[in-house]
């Protein structure tokens, strides 16, 4: 189980708190949407969950469990932008190995081509990019996955493909679903119930 209890967060001492009092908890094999509207925060909680911030107050727990400090964090987070995850100065087949490896399974369901793993990341056009940012997570180490918009610049067949292989993912791996998206109907359609900020 991921949880969260009494998280508050804010960028500066003089500015509004973005997140309050915040409170959730996630199940494994979950599929959960974060809804708040736009600039309230739902990107900052992702980031909180995923490690890449620390609550000013509260805590996030894994199986009852801090989570990790150091090596992969079982809590991922898939940006918007895929340019955000992937080092630049790194040709792509390294920075499948930054981490565990996905397997050639995964690679091939997502569409990614042999030729693209000796490329630098400026060489592959932004729909790639983000298929081999997928890729990386989709491993067995990971335990929760957070989609932040993960499809939003994609064209929709696109989208269709990898929401299939990220759902056929999280259901044989248990793996919980976090989804941040402004499409209501794919949110209708991936998650059996929401979070609202706040709530």
């Amino acid at each position: 189980m991921l949880k969260a209890n009494g998280l508050w967060f804010r960028y500066g001492r003089r500015l509004p708190w973005v997140i309050e009092n915040q409170t959730l908890a996630i199940a494994p094999g979950e599929r959960v949407a974060l809804v708040a509207p736009s600039g309230r925060g739902k990107t900052t909680l992702s980031k909180l969950l995923a490690g890449y911030l620390q609550p000013q107050q509260g805590q996030i727990r894994l199986d009852d469990r801090p989570l990790p400090s150091q090596g992969y964090c079982p809590i991922q987070l898939i940006f918007q932008h895929p340019e955000l995850a992937i080092n630049p100065r790194w040709r792509i087949d390294q920075s499948l190995n930054e981490a565990p490896r996905p397997s050639p399974e995964i690679l091939a369901a997502l569409g990614i081509q042999p030729g693209w793993l000796q490329r630098y990341p400026h060489e592959l056009s932004g729909g790639e990019l983000q298929r081999l940012a997928i890729a990386r997570v989709l491993t067995p180490a990971t335990r929760y996955l957070i989609a932040d918009e993960m499809t939003a610049m994609l064209d929709a067949n696109t989208q269709a493909l990898i929401w299939q292989v990220v759902l056929e993912f999280a259901q044989e791996h248990g793996v919980g679903l976090v989804v941040i998206s402004h499409s209501e109907a794919l949110l209708g359609r991936i998650c059996e119930r929401a979070i609202a900020l706040g709530g």
